[in-house]
This record gives structure tokens, C-alpha cells and sequence, in this order.
């Protein structure tokens, strides 16, 4: 755990001492902000105009009206942000050729990986607990659900945790860090649009395509359901995309 620990500072010092981390938070933060202040602005349009008929007003929800397409909004956000934070992980050893040296170092392949990817979920949490402050207008002046809103961010944690395992993956597959991260996004964006493509299937492939695809699953989590097999979905991705990592490294180690 020491030499995991250590791993990890040393990458969070790398972003934050470079202007990757700052410059990717701040155009995520702004193009959060744009989206959370579109959509207040059209709820409260909305509310005016359902104000005259009591029905109607009982009937909106900021959760379903504002944080719904907002969670999902981020998400997106955060297909075209991550692969920018895991590009560098492993590619840049490599480039550098200090992977060698990391390698026959010893420190365990796994602790090498681990260190790595904990460092790049710092920054995820970072990112989304910064978005939190928007919920501080919403409290202010609204009455939200509060477990819907913790629901999406858990969502928005797991989907974001299984996009960087992803993405260490294949910087872990060269040295180029932008074949990387273009890498990356290529394999997200496929998962994302899954389930698109079970709209023109049938039989078991339908449920197989519907399965693997990320919006089945956090769809519901953005709504404040809360199912195990969504949960299992994503922690599964995530070990398989580390157990990858772990692979490839260790087929490099023993050339």
C-alpha cells in the first residue's frame, strides 16, 4: 500500500504541477456550468408558464427537468474529458523510456497500475465534487431529491472510474499519447452507442448489446435507481480494463 501511495502523490504532483489537470478541470467546469445554466433557465420558463394551471405546476420536477439531462450531459463531457488525463500514464514512461527502469524496479506491476489509476481518479473526484457547487443554487431556491442527485453522482463516479481503466489500457499499448487518447475515446464512444444498435437487433443480441452498453446502465442511477447488476457492470469493466493494463505490462517485463 506504501509503494501504491507513493505512486499516487507522485502523479497527482505531475498533474497538478502541469497544465493538464487545470486545464482540462476548467473547460469541464465551464461546459458543465453552461449546461446546468441552460437548463435552469428553461425550468424556469416552464414554471411560469405551468404557474396559471395548479395541475400542471404540481407535475414539475427539478430532478427529472434539470439533473437528469444534466448527469447525462456530464457524461459526455467526460468521454471527450478523460481520455485527456490517462493518455500520459503509461505512454509518457514509455516515450521517455523510464518504463524499463519503473519496471524492474521493485514495486509489483500491480502497485505500478494501481498507483497510476488512483492519481487519475483523484482528478475525477476533483472535477465532480467542483460540479457540486451548483447544487447549492438548487437548494437555495428549489426543493430537490436528494438521492437522485447522489444516485447520478455515483453514477457519474463509476462511469467515469470505468472510462479511465480504459484509458490506461491503451497507454499502456504506446507511446504516443495522443494515438492514446484518441484510442480511448474510439473504444468509449463504441460502449456509449451500444445500445443504439440494439434498437435493429433481435433475440439474445438485443439483451447482450443493451448489457455492454454504458447508457443502459447509468441511465437509471441519473433517475435514483439504484440495481446491483449496474454496479456489477461497472466494477467488472473496471477490472477487466486494469487486468488488461496488467497484461501488457507484463508482457513487456519479460521480453
Amino acid at each position: 500500500m506504501k509503494n501504491i501511495w507513493a505512486i499516487c502523490k507522485k502523479e497527482i504532483k505531475t498533474y497538478f504541477t502541469s497544465p493538464i489537470a487545470y486545464v482540462v478541470i476548467t473547460v469541464f467546469l465551464v461546459l458543465v456550468g453552461f449546461f446546468f445554466y441552460s437548463l435552469i433557465l428553461w425550468f424556469n420558463s416552464q414554471s411560469l408558464q405551468m404557474a396559471r394551471n395548479p395541475y400542471y405546476q404540481q407535475q414539475m420536477n427539478i430532478n427529472q427537468m434539470v439533473y437528469s439531462p444534466l448527469f447525462h450531459n456530464i457524461s459526455i463531457i467526460l468521454l471527450l474529458m478523460i481520455p485527456l488525463l490517462t493518455m500520459r500514464l503509461l505512454a509518457e514512461e514509455k516515450k521517455a523510456n523510464t518504463d524499463e527502469l519503473l519496471y524492474t524496479c521493485p514495486i509489483s506491476i500491480n502497485q505500478i497500475i494501481l498507483g497510476k489509476y488512483f492519481a487519475s481518479l483523484f482528478v475525477l473526484v476533483v472535477m465532480l465534487l467542483l460540479t457540486g457547487v451548483l447544487s447549492i443554487f438548487t437548494f437555495a431556491y428549489g426543493n430537490p431529491e436528494t438521492v437522485p442527485i447522489l444516485s447520478g453522482y455515483l453514477g457519474l463516479f463509476l462511469m467515469g472510474a470505468a472510462f479511465m481503466s480504459a484509458g490506461i489500457f491503451f497507454s499502456s499499448l504506446t507511446e504516443n499519447q495522443i494515438v492514446s487518447a484518441v484510442l480511448t475515446f474510439g473504444a468509449l464512444l463504441l460502449f456509449w452507442i451500444l445500445n443504439w444498435a440494439s434498437y435493429s437487433a433481435g433475440g439474445i443480441w438485443k439483451a447482450v448489446l443493451n448489457y455492454l452498453s454504458f447508457f443502459q446502465h447509468f441511465d437509471d442511477m441519473t433517475k435514483g435507481i439504484l440495481d446491483t447488476t449496474d454496479i456489477v457492470y461497472y466494477i467488472s469493466f473496471i477490472f477487466f480494463g486494469l487486468f488488461l493494463t496488467h497484461s501488457v505490462i507484463q508482457s513487456r517485463r519479460w521480453r
